[in-house]
């Protein structure tokens, strides 16, 4: 006999996002449906962010031992035991795991029920032999990867995000196609394990970023011994001995022999399956269409994150998740903003950004000021021997901060200020009189931010001023 549940809220996965609308609503003491039909956590603790900075974490110290020699320690040769490796990588997703299991969310009191939502109509959402009628849906499925039409490709074994964190042995040759964030990533982890790598992109590697920025990161890359093939148009993937990827060079085509592939070509949002039709749900190829409040065109029903088409990164799809709580709990209004939302390449150096690039600022903005300040000028990036980078300040011509890029050591942290900056329209004023502790790297921030008024230093009325003020004072 079908079992029938009417909460007021029934969340579809139970990813980052999910999660989040789940706990929120079930600490209100809001009845709670969650629907998973893979595992708890989402493609962020099992296969994507949490694995992956693992890797590049045990990365980081095998090229720490290396280059030791200048602070007096002489260990330049790690043995890598990439089955010791691989355990690490679990081991810390063990430890997160608890934190989004059934158990957990159990205890909250949320009914967890394990299998493949559909919607069979507006108002209804069938798992099994189990049907919910909830007063809201929320769609948070994520996304999968996407995978190329490339002839053979589906002829060869080969590696994605939710498949490579299960290798125990070290690629001999890891051919990597896609030359974004995630390809980047594990090109950088796995050529300092051991690895031969090479990465094929069709457009240029990190297009998204400011090219000034992400040209140090491929620098770094270069000398890590990552070959990194921009504009190559991949062909065919043939199998053998090795497999073989073959694309179109300058003379013709080339082969490009290795032991293991990783297609890294982008996402695709999860909507097989779930019977958007019959819920009256619109969605295109890059995802459930959505407003500024979340809602789909069938009022009762949310998506959030990946699934919804906008940036993909797991802090989104807790920001969509707040939005969705404080407007179908509270009644109050939302309105989604993407002009603050930070995203940040984990590669070493780290590459980060919030706001306008300056190529995006200058099509909007007629008139701005951009400012910098290397890290080889800053004392604690000195004591560090993290030298490499920069930090680059957009702003209008009164002031207001449009957008920055960092490219350096913890980028990714140091972005943080500036996000809040944005979000709240701060000027450049506000920076550049914040009391930074010394040795941080967060002061490059703020010589950035005092070089605003460095031209007005050598003002004829400034000068007046100050000698007038000298003399009678």
């Amino acid at each position: 006999m079908a079992e029938l549940l009417t909460p007021d809220i029934c969340v579809i996965g139970a990813g980052s996002g999910g999660l989040s609308v789940a706990a929120a609503a079930a600490a209100f003491d809001v009845s709670v449906v969650l629907i998973e039909k893979g595992r708890m956590g989402g493609d962020c603790l099992n296969y994507g962010c949490v694995p992956s900075k693992a890797l590049l974490a045990a990365a980081r110290r095998a090229d720490a031992i290396r280059k030791s020699v200048p602070f007096g320690i002489a260990l330049q040769f790690p043995t890598v035991d990439f089955a010791k490796v691989n355990a690490h990588v679990h081991r810390v997703i063990a430890a997160i795991a608890p934190n989004d299991s059934r158990e957990r969310f159990t205890g909250l009191r949320v009914r967890v029920i394990e299998g493949a939502a559909r919607f069979t109509d507006r108002h209804t959402v069938a798992v099994g032999d189990i049907q919910v009628k909830a007063r809201r849906f929320v769609v948070a499925t994520g996304s999968a990867p996407s995978v190329p039409s490339i002839p053979g490709l589906a002829d060869v074994p080969y590696l994605t995000n939710e498949t490579v964190f299960e290798l125990t042995r070290c690629p001999e040759h890891l051919i990597v196609i896609g030359g974004g964030p995630i390809g980047l990533e594990m090109a950088q982890a796995h050529r300092r394990l051991g690895a031969e790598v090479t990465v094929l992109e069709a457009a240029a590697p990190l297009a998204k970023d400011d090219p000034e920025c992400a040209a140090i990161v491929l620098d770094q890359l270069a000398r890590d011994g990552v070959a990194v093939r921009a504009h190559a148009k991949v062909l065919r993937v043939e199998s053998g001995e090795k497999l073989r990827v073959v694309v179109a060079g300058t003379n013709g085509e080339e082969a490009i022999e290795g032991s293991h592939l990783l297609v890294a070509a982008g996402r695709r949002a999860n909507v097989d399956g779930l019977g958007l039709d019959a819920a009256g749900v619109r969605f295109e190829p890059r995802g459930i269409v959505v407003d500024r409040r979340m809602k789909t065109s069938n009022r009762r029903v949310y998506a959030i994150g990946d699934v919804a088409g906008g940036p993909q990164f797991t802090h989104v799809s807790n920001y969509h998740a707040g939005l969705v709580i404080r407007n179908a709990l509270f009644g109050l209004p939302v309105r989604a903003r993407y002009d603050a939302i930070p995203w940040v390449t984990f590669t070493d150096p780290e590459l980060a950004q919030v706001g306008l690039t300056e190529a995006a600022a200058r099509q909007r903005h007629r008139r701005i000021r951009v400012l910098r300040w290397p890290y080889h000028e800053n004392d604690r990036a000195q004591a560090e021997r993290e030298t490499r980078g920069h930090i680059k300040v957009v702003t209008a011509r009164n002031g207001r901060i449009l957008g920055v890029t960092i490219v350096g050591a913890h980028a990714g942290e140091l972005v943080t200020t500036w996000t809040l900056a944005i979000a709240n329209k701060l000027g450049i004023k506000a920076i550049a009189g914040i009391v930074m502790p010394y040795p941080t790297l967060s002061e490059i921030g703020k010589r950035a931010a005092i070089g605003y008024f460095t031209p007005s230093l050598t003002s004829p009325w400034l000068r007046r001023i100050i000698s007038f003020v000298r003399r009678f004072g």
